[in-house]
């Protein structure tokens, strides 16, 4: 029933909202999944947007009793600024099995689509039927007329989690792919975002939900 109720809430957020999952992938040789401690890194050049997507979902983690560390906390804040080696990495690495890390989230922009979508009358107009005047003097609107078209941009994303963890492989444990279309609002659209993630998370058992089944006092009973 849980599994259920998280799989219509999820449903919920991709068709509502401007943040769509479009797919996820899961490691097939792990069911669950119970990170203890981990490092949050988001990769973007805007500093702000960085460190309110991390804290977000460092809060979102906490709640679940999970320890979570933003990297604009732990590393430098030039880390993300210049190109880092396999030695670099494989270094970063071993301080957080030292400090007690087991998991890294990261999550990045892999892409930037700009998109015009047509009025749909436009669009369904029987082309068959009409003649060359008539169609040239419809689809000029397309370029000349505002309301026939609808500019926007979608941002094309990627978040994985992976683990670290020292008596494992370290590998990655899941991956989705999130589109965000034409953000208004950087506070509702990292809302939305961290939401989403953390649901799928859920949903694939990799962290603990924080939903509590509401249970009778028997206190009141009594």
């Amino acid at each position: 029933m849980r599994y259920l109720c998280l799989l219509f809430i999820s449903s919920l957020v991709i068709s509502c909202f401007s943040t769509e999952l479009i797919e996820n992938w899961k490691n097939p040789d792990i069911e669950t999944y119970s990170p203890s401690k981990v490092l949050i890194l988001g990769i973007t050049p805007n500093i702000e947007a960085r460190v309110q997507f991390e804290k977000q979902l460092r809060d979102e983690l906490t709640i679940r009793d999970i320890e979570a560390v933003m990297s604009i906390d732990y590393l430098s804040p030039t880390f993300t600024s210049y190109k880092k080696t396999e030695e670099e990495l494989k270094s970063l690495e071993d301080s957080l099995i030292y400090n007690g890390f087991d998991t890294i989230i990261l999550s990045k922009v892999i892409g930037i689509e700009d998109k015009i979508d047509y009025r749909e009358d436009f669009n369904d107009y029987e082309n068959s039927y009409i003649k060359f005047k008539e169609d040239y003097l419809r689809y000029q609107d397309a370029y000349y007329n505002p309301d026939y078209y609808n500019e926007y941009t979608i941002y094309h994303t990627e978040t994985s989690m992976y683990c670290i963890c020292p008596s494992k492989n370290r590998e990655l444990i899941w991956k989705g792919y999130i589109d965000i279309t034409d953000p208004n609002s950087m506070n509702e659209t990292i809302n939305e975002y961290v939401r989403l993630v953390i649901i799928v998370l859920e949903e694939q058992q990799l962290i603990y939900s924080n939903i509590l089944e509401n249970k009778p006092d028997e206190d009141a009973i009594n």
